[in-house]
């Protein structure tokens, strides 16, 4: 019984290089089904936000003091690759009206972009996924806990592994500050953090590993946010973790992590021949989701590394991640 439990919390850890000698069926392949929330399960990281863990995380408050994460969202904010955000009202007159004996008046707003992949952004379990070559020699799309393309993909929205499986994420926060342990004001472009980087840091806030607790959200500051108001420089080359950190955020059970940066993971990446790796791994092949696009300048100000965090994606059924309102309180 005790080597049962033993194995029921064991991170679960996949080798990119695996997917090309690993015996892939639909039942069982590199990363599925999931060792602790098994072969159906949509909602990855977030089933570790429990009543108790809620109740923990309560305990960090002490002033009742606010900490807005997220980014403003409008036009002129940095956007990847093609991605587009355009918002429109009418410009010298209410939307609706008047109506009514009492003249009632109204506005509305028309928004059009890739809801869930701008600004401040929450990636999904369908957002990203992998090639895989199976045993029988067929090629499949495959995304978390084993999902293929095909029983995903749909023309409204996916069929499987939507936002809307996400459960709202009330949790203890855990901010990492990579740039005040570097003594500057903002990582240089594509710069990989380590593991050495990451404990340091730990060390200097006065935290250690056995600190962080099993769901808690890790959030690593790169000092980026600087560039927001410089979509040019923001969008070039940011700094970010690799498959290293990568993999000690696993062996935390993390339910997700997030950064000051638009991907989190180092771009490009060292290894030229990977793209993307981190999103795989972490997503893809573990379940532990990233939100993107935050500042943590007044966390950083108070000397705030622990606090009460509050996410809940908004349910866009079949959508690949949301926008939203990340808060801290302290």
């Amino acid at each position: 019984m005790k080597h049962k439990k033993k194995l029921l919390f064991a991170p679960l850890f996949v080798l990119i290089i695996s997917l090309h000698t690993f015996a892939q069926t639909p039942e069982k392949g590199p990363w599925w089904p999931h060792p602790l929330w098994g072969a159906d399960d949509e909602a990855g990281g977030s089933n570790w936000i429990t009543p108790e863990k809620i109740l923990g995380a309560m305990q960090l408050v002490k002033l009742g003091k606010v900490y807005e994460l997220g980014q403003i969202y409008e036009s002129k904010m940095p956007l990847f690759g093609e991605r587009s955000y355009e918002l429109k009202t009418t410009s010298n007159k209410p939307s609706g009206g008047p109506i009514g004996e009492n003249k009632l008046i109204f506005n509305e707003e028309f928004l059009t972009t890739q809801i869930g992949q701008v600004g401040t952004q929450f990636d999904g379990p369908g957002h990203v996924g992998s090639q895989v070559t199976f045993a029988d020699g067929s090629v499949k799309d495959v995304y978390y806990n084993g999902v293929t393309g095909n029983q995903m993909y749909g023309p409204k929205g996916l069929r499987k592994l939507g936002v809307e499986n996400i459960k709202p994420i009330i949790t203890r926060g855990i901010l990492i500050d990579i740039a005040d342990y570097k003594n500057v004001e903002a990582l240089p472009h594509s710069y990989e953090v380590t593991l050495a980087d990451v404990k340091g840091a730990l060390i200097k806030q006065n935290l250690t590993q056995s600190d962080i607790k099993k769901g808690d959200a890790i959030f690593f500051r790169f000092g980026w946010s600087k560039w927001w108001d410089n979509p040019e420089k923001y969008n070039h080359h940011p700094p970010g973790i690799g498959l290293e950190v990568a993999k000690w955020v696993v062996s935390m059970n993390a339910s997700m992590v997030g950064s000051d940066q638009y991907g989190t993971e180092v771009e490009p990446y060292p290894n030229p021949k990977l793209i993307g790796p981190v999103h795989q791994f972490l997503i893809t092949q573990n379940g532990i989701f990233n939100l993107e696009n935050l500042k943590f300048d007044d966390l950083v100000k108070d000397k705030v590394y622990q606090f009460m965090f509050f996410f809940t994606p908004i349910r866009f059924k079949g959508a690949t991640g949301s926008p939203g309102r990340p808060i801290a309180i302290k």
